[in-house]
């Protein structure tokens, strides 16, 4: 088993960057691979330095995807390399995961109980599978993962922490190509390894102003196992299986899933 979340090469090392990871090697079911240099994951790229700005530009970025909202867009614009393509694809009208929200401030001013981020973050989950825009994005999506055919040209998409909607648009990339669910499980829980040292310096400023808000705020900040369950609940309910809520709710066709797998696999 390709155990993801021992891979610690998949993270990529920038200056300013949170959580970026290749999604390179994971093997499928039928023992191929995915493409190095081929697709990417991230937090904000708001942050990025210059010689992180170079290092994407020497990696082979031509294409980032940008699931965030606009109003997280007009606040915290991704920094990109000269050349590369922006796409705006705002799975949420408004950031639900908060992240953005979070990482303006330390004690952010959020629209919920903050007593029950665990809680919330369930209902997101949910949301993300069964709202229209969402879905409109994830179709969105897929269509930009197609156009992405070049060899080494590499695709990037993010939201904000690079764990929620960028983490629900890695399941249904990586499913789609063949890769078992037990191998996307571990990449959606490598997050917490990627992010661990930024997590952890917040919770300590959360601890100091108000140690009340430190779960809350963790369960905001990481993902966990019942997340992903979470989707897959709405998936079996809306749909009856991933693959049937791809085809069907997504409209990725059969043409398009051998598309997909001629550019990412080998």
């Amino acid at each position: 088993m390709d155990n993801a979340t021992q891979q610690t090469h998949r993270i990529l090392d920038l200056e300013a960057g949170v959580n970026f990871r290749e999604l390179g090697g994971y093997k499928t079911t039928t023992g191929k691979q995915v493409k190095y240099h081929k697709i990417i994951r991230s937090a904000g790229l708001d942050k990025l330095t210059d010689n992180d700005l170079n290092f994407l530009s020497d990696y082979g970025l031509k294409t980032d995807v940008d699931f965030r909202s606009q109003s997280e867009i007009d606040k915290s614009p991704d920094r990109i390399p000269n050349g590369t393509k922006y796409v705006s694809l705002p799975v949420f009208r408004e950031d639900l995961t908060e992240a953005s929200q979070i990482k303006d401030s330390v004690i952010p001013e959020i629209d919920f109980d903050p007593s029950n981020g665990y809680e919330h973050m369930l209902d997101v989950y949910k949301e993300i599978i069964t709202e229209d825009q969402s879905k409109k994005a994830y179709r969105n999506f897929f269509d930009e993962l197609l156009g992405n055919s070049n060899d080494d040209d590499v695709l990037l998409f993010h939201c904000s922490a690079g764990k929620d909607r960028t983490g629900m648009g890695a399941v249904f990339f990586l499913y789609i190509l063949g890769i078992p669910l037990s191998t996307i499980k571990q990449d959606y829980l490598l997050t917490n390894k990627a992010s661990k040292g930024y997590v952890s310096e917040l919770l300590k400023e959360v601890k100091k102003r108000d140690a009340s808000l430190v779960d809350s705020i963790r369960a905001l900040m990481t993902v966990d196992e019942n997340y992903l369950l979470a989707a897959q609940k709405a998936i079996k309910e809306t749909s009856g299986s991933l693959n049937n809520y791809i085809r069907n709710e997504l409209h990725v066709s059969d043409n398009q899933v051998s598309d997909l797998k001629k550019i990412y696999l080998q």
